[in-house]
């Protein structure tokens, strides 16, 4: 079905109809059941496996579920060209022929099945790191990222010159935590959020190193909020100054270092920090790559070489004149679930206290 004659058989949606891709993944199911809890909008879940669907009923009257691979839309056409808004949260890596199939040619695809008469918005999901402090294109991204970066970076490339750019809202979230540490709860586990325990059983050792390294992160609940907000403005001129036709958005809390990151988990698991530590520079992290023989990508090495992820602006959720859910790392283990163990200390204190 042509995206022409799919539309030519609807009218225009009575009320807000927004369809989410990637809507079984941590973000996609804080967005949706935000949605689903906020606003009066039909939600349009695109999703490969509706078991995974945890968050929100399936059978809510107001959720229809678009059950398939964002490869073959052709089957959605119809519901694709009835959405309102998009928020575009899909993606894929590891294998290069997929990620170039979903990272690209699927958000062109599902970009022509839209109906431009009456579709206001996009949100589309990339992600920081192919970003560099002042928000423009890393030419590193291109030449020496992985197959999910090189995607990512030609899409958003191409995404400027489409004829719905001046709809397009980018989104590009940072280290994204969500969910539990124990897999319970609504919310599938972020990566991120799924090792930590592990993080925590290498304290031990990462007390002892120093690494001048900084980093943005983010909670999968305020890029839902911040979504919300959005998707409740109405779509205009990107009002971003120094930017394209695209409005670019990186969700992030202000920058932690790596060392502060460490003190802050070990602190939170009781652990004595001792105040001194190895200093772990760019030079030494070649050499140990080159005595233990490890294979490192290219963009390991623009990693290496780069060590401080951030960025300017930021847009936490306080710069839309939102709260965060979660504005702290202590605010994150919390949330997780992530178990605390008094320090002696802070035992002491409580034995004193009593």
């Amino acid at each position: 079905m042509s995206p022409a004659s799919a539309a030519s058989r609807l009218a225009r949606p009575r009320t807000e109809r927004i369809l989410i891709t990637g809507a079984s993944g941590c973000v996609g199911q804080h967005i949706a059941r935000l949605l689903l809890a906020e606003t009066d909008a039909e939600l349009l879940l695109l999703l490969r496996d509706p078991a995974r669907l945890t968050a929100v009923p399936a059978d809510h009257p107001r959720i229809t579920l678009l059950v398939g691979d964002l490869r073959q839309l052709d089957g959605h056409a119809g519901a694709i060209a009835s959405a309102t808004r998009i928020v575009h949260t899909a993606t894929a890596w590891g294998d290069p022929e997929r990620a170039m199939a979903v990272n690209v040619v699927a958000v062109k695809q599902l970009l022509a099945f839209t109906s431009p008469e009456w579709l206001e918005q996009v949100i589309y999901f990339s992600t920081a790191s192919v970003l560099n402090r002042d928000l423009r294109l890393l030419s590193e991204a291109f030449s020496e990222g992985t197959e999910y970066i090189q995607t990512k970076a030609l899409c958003l490339q191409q995404l400027e010159e489409h004829p719905l750019a001046d709809r397009i809202v980018a989104i590009f979230p940072t280290l994204v935590f969500g969910g539990r540490v124990d897999g319970g709860g609504p919310y599938p586990s972020s990566y991120l959020t799924a090792g930590l325990e592990q993080a925590c059983r290498w304290l031990w050792l990462a007390k002892w190193l120093r690494v001048d390294a900084s980093f943005h992160f983010i909670h999968a609940a305020d890029i839902a909020r911040v979504c919300l907000h959005l998707l409740r403005q109405p779509q205009g001129p990107n009002p971003e100054a120094g930017q394209g036709r695209v409005r670019r958005l990186v969700l992030a809390q202000p920058a932690v270092s790596v060392n502060a990151t460490v003190r802050r988990l070990g602190r939170w698991r009781g652990c004595w920090l001792p105040p001194v530590g190895l200093e772990i520079r760019p030079a030494l992290v070649e050499a140990l790559i080159r005595l233990l023989r490890l294979e490192v990508t290219p963009w390991d090495r623009v990693s290496i070489r780069q060590r401080h992820f951030v960025h300017e602006p930021i847009s936490p959720p306080e710069r839309f004149g939102l709260v965060s859910h979660a504005a702290s790392l202590e605010a994150v283990f919390e949330d997780a679930g992530l178990s605390r163990r008094r320090g002696l200390r802070e035992r002491v204190w409580q034995l004193f206290r009593s």
